[in-house]
């Protein structure tokens, strides 16, 4: 694609976005594994985005995490995957499968193959996952034995491409997922390795991000024909959907200040800046009884995935991560996200706090601040355009206890 093409932009306005799958063309099999799940009307980038990727359309979807990006993509990724050839697979050659799902955490590639692998199953498409941090021994296995869409990270990809077991170059579909936190993490080499290999032959790249500057759009430009562009929502929308605290507690309560809170909602992800941090604050928070596990990238896969089951499965309430964590957790039906420290920008602020406010739903975001943070606040509330009152809380203040509902602007009016 020339650097003069403009992608065709799409107002959300002109969707209708209250349709059913059945609607937009998704194929009988998939419609009725997802009305047995309870799914059964589209989310607004769903409805954008399916009609498009159905008709072969190159597309760049703009939203948030938590939209419903992974159906948006996943239904006419393996539809058009079913409905195209098979190549014929044999013990011991390499995979080469038709559809690829491209991302940047081994939590995401794991919670995208959850979503998609039954959905597949019910196309009779083998839909694997392979990433960085397990055995890699074992997904060659699982290869061989037939992979029809393949949902990896970068690295993992190039391992086994190297190895041989992997060969892409005859893809029908690439999605690129979280393109933006693929290049902030550094993937974009790796992405156009891939790309370079496809580029011969003819395919559709359906690109999801939050943002489509910088190096994104270069990508767009360099590598997608004719891309019909769609935005859900910006960023004041995403804000607006959550209820924001910013609390300035004392070094020696703040365990206590974060512990009343977690005791107030059912499930909390509470986020730190660094791997040692989010250890020692699980330490600190079980000896408040408070039960928490932590994931970061120093943990074993196992326990990464342990802790992240037991969280959906509403068996530990408390999620302690580090920022690895911010665009790989897709979980519904997180009440609040506390900032235990402060995240490095206003991007990395949005990033964190959409693990909650998913979908349409509502939720609470916490900032502890200690005194020596409060500019950072102050920064980051005047760059999404914020006004909240930094106000002073101690662990005993029962205002905690529903912070859902406390409305600390009132208060500074009413002073």
């Amino acid at each position: 694609m020339s650097s003069e093409t403009v992608p065709t932009a799409v107002s959300q306005d002109s969707y209708d976005t209250k349709k059913t799958f059945a609607e937009l063309g998704v194929a009988e099999g998939l419609v009725a594994v997802l009305s047995a799940q309870g799914i059964t009307t589209a989310f607004p980038i769903q409805a954008m985005t399916i009609h498009d990727a159905l008709a072969g359309r190159d597309v760049c979807g703009k939203a948030k995490t938590g939209s419903g990006k992974t159906l948006g993509f996943g239904l006419p990724l393996l539809q058009r995957v079913a409905a195209s050839a098979r190549l014929e697979r044999g013990e011991g050659a390499a995979a080469r499968p038709r559809g690829l799902v491209l991302l940047p955490t081994r939590e995401l590639a794991v919670q995208v193959h959850e979503v998609l692998e039954p959905l597949g199953a019910a196309l009779g498409l083998h839909v694997n996952a392979v990433y960085g941090g397990a055995d890699i021994e074992r997904q060659v296995k699982s290869l061989r034995k037939g992979c029809d869409v393949i949902i990896a990270t970068p690295g993992r990809l190039i391992d086994l491409g190297d190895r041989g077991e992997l060969n892409v170059e005859g893809l029908d579909v690439l999605v690129l997922d979280e393109a933006d936190r693929m290049a902030d993490m550094g993937f974009m080499p790796q992405v156009e390795w891939v790309l370079r290999r496809i580029a011969q032959h003819p395919h559709q790249t359906l690109l999801f991000s939050a943002t489509l500057d910088g190096a994104i759009d270069r990508l767009v430009k360099r590598y997608l024909t004719d891309p019909v562009f769609h935005e859900v929502a910006s960023d004041t929308q995403t804000v607006s959907l959550m209820v924001h605290h910013f609390l300035n507690v004392h070094q020696m309560d703040r365990i206590k200040v974060a512990a009343a809170i977690c005791n107030s909602f059912d499930k909390t992800i509470i986020f730190c800046r660094t791997k040692r941090g989010a250890d020692r604050l699980v330490e600190q928070l079980h000896k408040e009884g408070v039960d928490a596990a932590a994931i970061h990238g120093d943990l074993r896969q196992s326990q990464r995935e342990k802790a992240l089951a037991d969280f959906s499965a509403d068996k530990l309430p408390v999620l302690v991560a580090t920022d690895v964590a911010a665009r790989g957790l897709h979980i519904d039906g997180v009440d609040c996200v506390m900032h235990f420290d402060p995240p490095e920008d206003h991007k990395a602020y949005l990033h964190r706090s959409g693990r909650t406010a998913r979908a349409g739903s509502t939720g609470v975001v916490v900032s502890l601040l200690l005194w020596n943070q409060v500019i950072e606040a102050e920064v980051i509330m005047r760059r999404l355009a914020m006004k909240r009152p930094i106000v002073e809380v101690f662990s005993n203040d029962v205002r905690l206890k529903d912070l859902a509902t406390w409305d600390p602007t009132k208060e500074s009016a009413a002073s």
